[in-house]
């Protein structure tokens, strides 16, 4: 979730919150206020009992019935591996090339020259350039397409390639085992956009019939599936910014259910145009650093004002270890688990006593069969905003209570907050972590916030052996999702 910059509150600027629910911004937000702690009643382990707090529903959470270690999954079936990664990027479409940037401490935040934004008070973003989608996407199609689906059809072809899931190989599979889950926060907003702009300019009739088909946001999906003919379970999920998780969970629980053996699941999201950040702007959520835009984003640091905005995709392919094992798959990681809540308070607004960020991160755990002590990294959500990204910190060491061997990171400081894409873009840099033994640094670290006792890995990147790695995001609406991943082991 992001906060609005500034001195506004969510509450001033979205008073009428409940007038106008159908109307409300797709966009993520992370204002979750400083929270006041709350305690977890040691004689019930796995429970979770909140504190009376103002303007927060009582939450009545029941224990776990037995008390025992956690057990991670055994069954081949059941396990979920990660076999290939695509992404579109600020810093290209090779994950290799993504991950070599963000360790070297490179931003990709730059001044925007997509459209004129000299009249705007924000004209910077991690706005992608040279973009190609040669070889994957056809001439006609690819100058109709709006770029959100762009970039899903060459972030999912890239995965499916690096997965070794070509196409001469899908045809030979049974295609009904193989689905496509991603989702995208705001769809294709410069479809829409245009579409809008014909009919009050030049009236219905001069709509293109790719208006809606293009806007709506299950089409990356679709699209990517009709491209490759995988037939499994296939839709989308729009939870602002936290999509790209919670499709990384429903696509494993698809495969633990039997449904699928092949999930291809991540996040898509194209919003580096006027509406898009003009819409920001109106909500005062933006950094406004025009004069240093490569050090705007800055999370934890006392100076601050805001995220800023990006775009791309992330996916992943995820697949059932029995199938990963008869294919002969190259095994990248393993999901271990994840899990999503809602604060069930606020449109925007976090509740005040904190539960549902941290019985999101403690509810995952448990999916993961992980104790809290074999956590030793965290991708964390730290959009730069000035209440969101505390909050965050403060749910985290609720969680965990000795964090001095735990490194935390904030890969929105060099790629600005990809929205519906975040998520995807986020578990790849999650992943290379586990694969490289490298964190990328958190920069423009400068002067850190106190409260933030946790190792940053401040503006110059580290070894770390990842144990077990999670990785958050939060959305509008209250949605709090979590994800965890580790080194695969036999």
């Amino acid at each position: 979730m992001t906060s609005i910059a500034g001195t506004f509150s969510s509450s001033s600027i979205l008073k009428n919150s409940e007038s106008g629910r159908n109307g409300s911004s797709f966009c993520q937000y992370s204002g979750l206020r400083t929270v006041d702690s709350f305690k977890l009643d040691s004689s019930k382990p796995k429970g979770f009992i909140s504190r009376s707090a103002s303007k927060c529903r009582g939450i009545r959470a029941m224990a776990s019935p037995t008390v025992s270690a956690p057990k991670r999954e055994t069954d081949p079936k059941k396990r979920i591996v990660i076999t290939g990664m695509g992404l579109v990027s600020v810093f290209g479409s090779d994950d290799d090339t993504f991950y070599s940037k963000l360790l070297e401490g490179e931003s990709g935040i730059s001044l925007i020259d997509r459209f004129d934004a000299s009249n705007y008070s924000v004209r910077f973003a991690g706005q992608i350039r040279d973009f190609s989608s040669k070889g994957y996407i056809d001439g006609k199609n690819d100058r109709r397409l709006d770029d959100c689906w762009r970039y899903c059809l060459v972030a999912g072809r890239r995965a499916l390639d690096d997965a070794s899931l070509g196409q001469e190989v899908l045809e030979t599979m049974d295609r009904s085992r193989i689905g496509v889950l991603v989702g995208s926060g705001m769809g294709g907003l410069t479809a829409f956009s245009n579409g809008v702009e014909a009919l009050i300019q030049k009236g219905y009739k001069k709509i293109t019939p790719f208006f809606i088909p293009y806007s709506i946001t299950n089409m990356g999906s679709a699209l990517l599936a009709i491209d490759t003919g995988l037939m499994g379970p296939n839709y989308s999920i729009s939870t602002a910014c936290a999509t790209a998780n919670y499709c990384f969970y429903a696509a494993a629980n698809h495969i633990r259910r039997g449904e699928a053996d092949i999930m291809v699941a991540g996040g898509t999201e194209a919003a580096v145009m006027a509406t898009g950040v003009g819409g920001f702007i109106a909500c005062r959520a933006l950094s406004q650093r025009n004069d240093e835009p490569e050090k705007a984003s800055r999370p934890w640091d006392k100076d601050r004002d805001g995220f800023v905005i990006g775009e791309g995709s992330g996916v992943l392919i995820m697949e059932s270890l029995e199938n990963a094992e008869k294919r002969g798959a190259n095994i990248i990681a393993e999901y271990l688990g994840g899990a999503i809540t809602c604060d069930a308070h606020h449109m925007t607004d976090p509740r005040s006593d904190g539960l549902g960020v941290s019985s999101c991160i403690t509810k995952s755990l448990e999916d993961a069969g992980v104790s809290p002590e074999e956590v030793n990294y965290v991708n964390a959500h730290a959009t730069s905003t000035l209440a969101g990204d505390l909050a965050e910190v403060n749910a985290i060491k609720k969680v965990f209570k000795d964090t001095s061997e735990m490194k935390m990171n904030g890969t929105k400081s060099m790629i600005g907050h990809g929205l519906g894409a975040a998520g995807g873009l986020e578990a790849i840099a999650t992943i290379k972590a586990i694969t490289t033994g490298w964190l990328h640094p958190t920069i423009n670290q400068y002067n850190l916030e106190p409260e933030v006792t946790i190792d940053t890995v401040p503006n110059v990147k580290k070894r770390h052996e990842v144990n077990v790695a999670i990785s958050n995001s939060f959305g509008f609406g209250g949605h709090n999702s979590v994800v965890v991943f580790a080194p695969f082991k036999p």
